[in-house]
């Protein structure tokens, strides 16, 4: 609109020729330069803060997950072999710290009951009109022990009902038990499993409408009838516990997959030794504490240096912040902490046992003869200090990091993220007002501006009418 109405001017060579929609514009701009260049300023403060702010907790958090890392899966991983690796596969319970070493002989393993039906033309063949009973329970021999804190399941079978979906309807009863049809040499036989263990056997027993009542055929429901004591070749394997004993003692388990045992060993079962018992051993973390000191002390300089060239009072942008200064604060008595509560009258406590010292610039440094010191005298009592549990090491700088990544609390690094982030969208908001003022007092002033313009034009014809009036008076008297 502005210009518009400056080229309309300017074409009628009108006026005094001036660009009025220029001049509006400069002076709206005018009018309003200092409080922009004020919003403008606090704006740019207020990203350099919240960017500071940010980087912080980012390195914090960052450095928490790095050992996190370590400890899992890395360096300080508690690590655990086993002589013959096809015995079993051994692991370590999240937050154990293991030592010594264990025998482990296996005789035998877990194992679920298989049973093959007796063979049907197809898997469409109907199986008869009825209800099979399956009962739970230990199958020894040619006996069965039915399990009486387990309720038999009844699958109930239509007269349309095929081998199909019989094996469809014990998949979906939710039993433990997994059924398929099997399209072999023989014809269609259903195969049905059971979970791992003893006590996960099974017998099948159908009645109903088509039960044959002793002469069953296929399409009688009691073609199914399985017994360990009328077993004629369809049991294939028996439901049996893992056997196995670990530093001699014997023990047992339906499962193949151990856990429960000492020092948060776990094992998984996948071969026989009988009479050759293999052994599981843990090796020592020392030398990986020292590097993971190492590091670890100059992960926190990083940090360290970070906080105070942020948080200085004279020339940092976080030097008033709360969240910085509570930061300052954590890390200025993070060497004598009691960072494991529960440790025993003796074992290390304190990550200043582990070497680490505090300079009085903030600074940290690894005392080394400190830390050979702790791990001679309590090896096992130092490595408790690098789990992923409650309390130690990781637990420490978790926290730490997790209160500094609270944004609802106002006296972390995250709250003051979000009071910086509130405060620069409310400075945009009143940007954006002045950018509205603007426009309305600049199309204000080009209105004033042209009816002024207009004035100054219609003097300037008078004036020259008058001027030609004059010049015509004064030919006439000459």
């Amino acid at each position: 609109m502005e210009n518009t109405t400056s080229s309309i001017i300017t074409a009628l060579g009108a006026g005094s020729g001036i660009n009025t929609a220029q001049l509006a514009r400069d002076l709206a701009d005018a009018r309003f330069a200092q409080r922009i260049s004020r919003l403008e300023n606090r704006s740019e403060l207020l990203e350099t803060r919240i960017s500071a702010a940010a980087t912080l907790r980012s390195q914090l958090s960052s450095l928490a997950d790095a050992l996190g890392d370590r400890i899992r899966t890395g360096d300080l991983a508690a690590k655990v072999t086993i002589a013959n690796s096809s015995v079993a596969v051994p692991g370590v319970v999240t937050g154990a710290v293991p030592s010594g070493s264990y025998t482990l002989e296996v005789e035998q393993l877990a194992a679920s009951q298989t049973l093959v039906s007796p063979a049907y033309l197809s898997a469409a063949e109907l199986v008869g009109e009825g209800t099979l009973t399956i009962d739970f329970g230990t199958v020894s021999g040619g006996a069965f022990t039915a399990d009486g804190d387990r309720d038999p399941l009844n699958i109930t079978v239509s007269a349309t009902d095929t081998l199909s979906d019989v094996a469809d309807a014990i998949n979906g009863a939710g039993a433990g038990l997994t059924a398929y049809v099997a399209n072999g040499t023989d014809g269609a036989q259903i195969v049905i499993k059971g979970d791992d263990g003893a006590a996960n056997g099974y017998t099948l027993t159908g009645t109903g409408t088509s039960a044959s009542g002793g002469s069953a055929a296929a399409g009688n429901i009691d073609f199914l009838n399985w017994t360990p004591a009328s077993d004629a070749g369809q049991l294939r394997e028996t439901a049996v516990d893992a056997l196995y004993a670990l530093d001699t003692v014997a023990l047992s388990s339906a499962s193949n997959t151990l856990s429960g045992l000492p020092g948060g060993l776990t094992l998984t079962l996948n071969g026989t030794n009988q009479g050759t018992p293999t052994t599981i051993e843990f090796a020592s973390s020392t030398t990986s504490i020292n590097t993971v000191m190492d590091d670890f002390v100059e992960a926190l300089n990083d940090v360290a240096a970070l906080v105070q060239q942020s948080a200085d009072p004279l020339t940092g942008e976080l030097g008033s912040d709360p969240g910085a200064r509570r930061l300052k604060r954590e890390l200025a008595q993070l060497a004598s902490e009691v960072i494991m509560p529960n440790a025993a009258a003796g074992e290390p406590s304190r990550l200043g046992e582990l070497g680490l010292t505090t300079n009085r610039d903030g600074t940290f440094t690894l005392d080394n003869d400190r830390l050979s010191e702790t791990l001679a005298a309590s090896p096992q009592g130092a490595a408790a200090m690098f789990t992923t549990g409650l309390f130690g090491v990781f637990a420490t700088m978790d926290n730490l990091a997790r209160a500094m990544g609270t944004s609802s609390d106002p006296g972390t690094l995250a709250g003051s993220v979000e009071r910086y982030t509130a405060q620069a969208s409310q400075i945009s908001e009143q940007l954006e007002d002045i950018t509205a003022q603007q426009d309305q007092l600049r199309s204000q002033l080009v209105a004033q501006l042209s009816r002024s313009e207009r004035l100054v034009t219609s003097s300037q014809s008078t004036l020259s009418f008058l001027q030609d009036q004059v010049s015509i008076l004064s030919n006439s008297r000459g």
